[in-house]
């Protein structure tokens, strides 16, 4: 174990943001981490652990450790007629472990296709996109319990997923390091296009034997249209999670914006896009200085260049308080904020 002092960061985070790390490690193994927990530079100071830095915007040098999670490894533990159960390490990139899986010929990861960051960030945000969310595909993780050093494993149930939401957000926050994941994925093909543009760029592209494959390639053209490299610009992806509301709000709005979508979200609420909200409010393409809105998609704010982390911060207040203003909606960061 190696643990460094006054490590930069800046090619560590999506948004470029240049601070420093009073302490910085990386970790491979599970062993790893626990000699780690147990040196006193981690007892003695703050500490989060980092991934691919693609859901953290740093507003200040951080004044503690960060540990680094490179734990690799995606290994198939059991398999059924239906399906196959695959063991994947924290610190594999989740896109790579997408385009494993359809290589194989193992579906239900298809619509998430180029969501950044790590497998073990995974099932703290319960990430998704275009209809799917981790919990869909999830059987069970490890992590070691930070207070004891013990590897525990967590069940579906026991992980308490909510929209960008779970346990490791709430009670187990700061508790438990996720060291793997345990994916749960199908043998035959179960498509769904119903989201966003996927079955319109289908179409656009004459496809009509529609494959995982195929989906996943309308994903990515899709993402890739509309977010920014965050090798050309900073960013973190969607800034903002979309907000829920409820039905009697979505209609009244509904009337009002007739464009405006909704998505059920439980019984009595509905899942409006923040995109849209951030767009009607003016806000796309606006530029302050070094950060902005991005001018192809609303959601996602930008560094263009410079240790910007708290203007973007102050820029994502002034949107929250002009989306509330125009549409009584309050809309909340899906990025981790360090500062």
């Amino acid at each position: 174990m190696k643990i460094q002092e006054n490590h930069s960061l800046a090619g560590l985070n999506t948004f470029g943001v240049s601070e420093t790390a009073k302490y910085f490690t990386s970790i491979t193994s599970v062993e790893e981490l626990k000699e780690v927990l147990a040196s006193d530079i981690f007892q003695q100071n703050p500490w989060m652990m980092l991934g691919g830095g693609s859901n953290v915007l740093f507003t200040k040098p951080y004044d503690g450790l960060i540990i680094l999670n490179q734990i690799k490894g995606i290994e198939l533990v059991k398999e059924d007629e239906s399906n196959v159960f695959l063991k994947v390490g924290a610190g594999e990139v989740w896109h790579e472990v997408v385009l494993h899986t359809l290589a194989n010929g193992w579906f239900g990861m298809e619509n998430m296709s180029l969501i950044p960051g790590s497998v073990g960030a995974s099932p703290i945000q319960n990430i998704g996109a275009y209809g799917m969310e981790l919990k869909d595909v999830f059987e069970s993780l490890e992590a070691v319990e930070v207070a004891t050093g013990k590897l525990k494993t967590f069940t579906h149930e026991e992980c308490a997923f909510g929209y960008r939401d779970s346990f490791f957000k709430r009670a187990g926050k700061g508790k438990f390091i996720i060291t793997s994941v345990c994916l749960k994925l199908n043998k035959s093909a179960q498509i769904n296009v119903s989201y966003g543009a996927i079955q319109q760029v289908l179409e656009e592209k004459g496809i009509t034997e529609i494959t995982p494959k195929a989906v996943s390639d309308a994903v990515i053209e899709i993402r890739q249209s509309k977010l920014p490299d965050p090798k050309e610009i900073g960013n973190g992806g969607s800034f903002f999670k979309n907000p829920v509301i409820e039905e009697d709000q979505y209609l009244d709005l509904k009337e009002e914006f007739p464009r405006l979508s909704g998505y059920p979200a439980g019984k009595g609420f509905v899942k409006i896009p923040a995109g849209f909200l951030i767009d009607q409010a003016g806000w796309k393409g606006y530029r302050k200085g070094n950060v902005g809105v991005h001018e192809k998609q609303a959601l996602v704010l930008v560094n263009f260049g410079g240790n910007n982390g708290q203007a973007i911060i102050d820029l994502a207040k002034e949107i929250q308080a002009s989306v509330m203003e125009k549409f009584g909606v309050e809309i909340q960061p899906e990025v981790n904020i360090i500062g």
